[in-house]
C-alpha cells in the first residue's frame, strides 16, 4: 500500500444481516494499514444484525425508521445530515434495501458505492443470482458500481467472476457469488480512500499504486 495516513470515513447502511459490513470490519482488522474507517452504521431496521455486529465492534449505529418521516425526502434528508454530522466522505450500500432519491444522491454525488451480486448490467434488482442460474448463463460474478438514481445503472468500478457449475443451484452459487463480494467490497472501498478511483464519465479507472494522484 502507499503511504498516505489519513483516514477516510464511511457510513454502511444496512437492513439486514450485514455480511459486507462485517467484511468490511474483519479487512480493517487484518490490514493495519488500511486507511477505512466505518464512522457510522445505520439502518432503517431496528432488529437489524448488522447493527449488532456494528455493536460489536464498537462502530457508532443509527436507526431512523421511514414510518417516522412524512415522506421519503424527509427521511433522506434526516439521513444524510446524520451521516454528514459523521464527517463521512462515502456511503456503502450493504443489503440496503431502499432504493436512493436524487435528494439523498444529490447530497452525496459520486460518493455512494452497492455491491450487486451480478456481473452487471445483467441481472438486476432482487434475487439476481436466481435470474444468472434460471438464464443458463456459464459465468456470473458480483459488481461494486456507483449508486445513481437507475435500478443497479450507475457506472462500474470493479467486478469479480464466479463461475456457474454443472451441479450448482441457485443456493450454492450465491453462497460462492457471497464469498467474492466479501473479497472485492473492502478491496475497491480502499482503493477510494487512497484516491485511486477516477471516474470519467461512465468509465471508471483505477489508478496504479505510484501513479500520481
Amino acid at each position: 500500500m502507499d503511504k498516505q495516513t489519513e483516514k477516510y470515513k464511511i457510513a454502511v447502511l444496512a437492513s439486514g444481516r450485514g455480511s459486507n459490513l462485517q467484511a468490511i470490519i474483519d479487512y480493517i482488522a487484518i490490514n493495519p494499514d488500511s486507511l477505512i474507517e466505518i464512522a457510522l452504521v445505520a439502518s432503517d431496521q431496528p432488529g437489524a444484525q448488522a447493527l449488532s455486529r456494528a455493536e460489536a465492534a464498537g462502530i457508532p449505529t443509527l436507526v431512523l425508521i421511514p414510518g417516522d418521516y412524512p415522506g421519503k425526502a424527509a427521511y433522506e434528508q434526516s439521513l444524510a445530515g446524520r451521516i454528514k454530522e459523521a464527517g463521512v466522505e462515502l456511503v456503502v450500500l450493504a443489503g440496503f434495501m431502499r432504493m436512493l432519491s436524487p435528494v439523498f444522491l444529490e447530497i452525496f454525488t459520486n460518493r455512494v458505492v452497492n455491491i450487486h451480486p451480478s456481473l452487471l448490467p445483467a441481472f438486476v434488482g432482487l434475487e439476481a443470482q436466481k435470474q444468472a442460474f434460471r438464464y443458463g448463463v456459464k459465468v456470473s460474478g458480483c459488481t461494486v458500481h456507483f449508486v445513481d438514481i437507475g435500478m443497479d445503472s450507475g457506472p462500474i468500478i470493479a467486478q469479480q467472476v464466479v463461475p456457474v457449475l454443472d451441479d450448482d443451484d441457485p443456493e450454492s452459487l450465491a453462497g460462492r457469488i457471497l464469498e467474492q463480494e466479501h473479497i472485492l467490497y473492502p478491496r475497491v472501498i480502499e482503493w477510494l480512500a487512497r484516491g485511486r478511483v477516477q471516474l470519467e464519465g461512465r468509465r471508471v479507472r483505477i489508478k496504479r499504486l505510484g501513479d500520481q494522484i
